[in-house]
């Protein structure tokens, strides 16, 4: 059984204005077993935490701490973490010019398991997960994402999740671009990782529709950079039907608050002081 395990998590980033604070307080726990669905609409720093706990250079982390079964996280490089059992299924998977996707493969398997898996079980464990994917065996010799569509390389995402056994799948807005039949794909890919019991998968996205595929047990709702409500699959169904309204107005008015109340702590000089 993993767990990871974030508290108090801070994550600012730099832009031309200066520096950025994202995420302002993040906890989450989640264990082996489990589907926790984040959601919350855009620049809600949904995506922000997926990329700091892979270790993006982009992201820096100010205050809180992120553990896999009870080892630093934040410590780790970014390939420490992917041998440690964290892996990010991206948003936007790029393209890698000169490595085929079996090179690709074995070659991550191998930085993962610190040996070479067998070839012949590896060719045929490679040739079935493919083939519940729906993915052209002739892949396999194509360079990583390369001409690739929106759709196959989501699918290409999952295959890795498949076989390289992470302890925890984080999923990036896995569902976007998506028509339907390759969602239902992706998704059943999803599940039968899931479905193994080892994996706890935490679960980003904007909408519903994958959720009518991939049944969360948690979920959790994300507004300026804080989760702001967490419940169950019944919370996932409360925002498809009623949107983000009543998060966003709450957090607004939070925000207004916390400013009054900073103006109230201002203690005023005398003039000839």
């Amino acid at each position: 059984m993993a767990t990871l395990e974030i508290r108090n998590l801070h994550v600012s980033v730099e832009t031309e204005q200066g520096t950025k604070e994202i995420l302002r307080g993040v906890d989450l726990t989640v264990r082996s077993g489990e589907t926790h669905a984040i959601m919350g609409p855009n620049g809600s720093g949904k995506s922000t935490l997926a990329y700091s706990i892979a270790g993006h250079p982009k992201y820096t982390v100010t205050e809180g701490t992120v553990t896999l079964d009870g080892e630093d996280v934040l410590a780790m490089s970014v390939d420490e973490r992917a041998r440690a059992g964290v892996f990010l299924a991206m948003q936007y998977p790029v393209e890698v010019p000169g490595v085929t996707v079996s090179n690709f493969l074995r070659t991550a398997k191998t930085a993962i398991d610190g040996q070479a898996p067998k070839l012949r079980t590896w060719v045929k464990d490679v040739k079935n997960a493919m083939t519940e994917l729906k993915i052209d065996p002739a892949f396999a010799e194509r360079n990583v994402n390369e001409g690739f569509s929106g759709g196959e390389k989501k699918r290409f995402e999952i295959l890795q999740m498949e076989l390289l056994k992470p302890s925890v799948a984080i999923l990036d807005e896995t569902d976007s671009g998506l028509d339907v039949d390759a969602l239902r794909i992706v998704s059943e890919g999803v599940n039968r990782v899931i479905a193994s019991g080892d994996v706890g998968c935490l679960l980003i996205t904007h909408y519903t529709r994958i959720l009518r595929y991939i049944k969360p047990q948690f979920v959790h709702v994300f507004v300026n950079g804080r989760v702001v409500e967490e419940g169950g699959p019944e919370l996932a169904d409360e925002l498809e039907e009623n949107g983000y309204d009543r998060f966003l107005a709450a957090a607004g008015a939070a925000a207004e608050t916390g400013a009054v109340e900073q103006v109230d702590q201002v203690t005023v000089e005398p003039a000839n002081a």
